[in-house]
């Protein structure tokens, strides 16, 4: 069966987390798509020199994703040479669904107009906002987009890195499979 509306969420996933886990839960509830696709990047251009190998995250994003609803965990970016492109995932995608609408969160949401070749991305995708504490839910002008319902999740994957040595129970922030892989790649 042909996918005719894919949800991409793309990101570093160093580690993936439970606001991950919520933003993919609630796409999977709004019903505006088939499928949703997971990409960890490769070489994330803009974060390259800080995260953890990619072998690692695809396998942290496998643990934290795999059995949720519609969800698919890629290594399409992983596999790809060079720096990981989010535009370069979505053309290679529109190749077999009818769709692609790119998942991000509102703090992220600001930022699309300066992503490579973000001119072809506002045409390509549509842009599914996951709200985040104290981030408006809004693209800049020229994007299709709207609102992902969910209640805000105030985590990040910086936050779990810089304060790892200090945290008590990374299960308040991690799922189970995932915290024996990021303790274990202390980095």
């Amino acid at each position: 069966m042909k996918v005719r509306r894919l949800g991409l969420f793309g990101g570093t996933f160093d580690p993936p987390h439970f606001g991950h886990v919520a933003a993919l839960e609630a796409a999977a509830r709004s019903g505006r798509f088939d499928r949703l696709l997971v990409t960890v990047a490769g070489d994330p251009y803009l974060k390259s020199a800080d995260v953890r190998p990619a072998a690692l995250r695809l396998a942290m994003a496998h643990a934290a994703f795999d059995d949720l609803a519609l969800v698919e965990v890629s290594d399409l970016e992983i596999r790809r040479q060079g720096p990981s492109y989010t535009v370069d995932t979505v053309r290679e995608l529109l190749e077999d669904v009818d769709a692609v609408d790119l998942i991000v969160g509102a703090d992220l949401a600001t930022q699309l107009d300066g992503w490579h070749e973000a001119e072809l991305m506002r045409e390509l995708v549509a842009v599914g906002i996951v709200p985040r504490p104290g981030s408006k839910s809004v693209a800049p002008a020229g994007w299709r987009s709207y609102e992902i319902p969910m209640d805000p999740v105030d985590l990040s994957s910086t936050y779990i890195r810089e304060m790892f040595l200090k945290l008590e129970n990374l299960g308040e922030f991690l799922p189970a499979r995932v915290i024996p892989l990021f303790e274990g790649a202390r980095g």
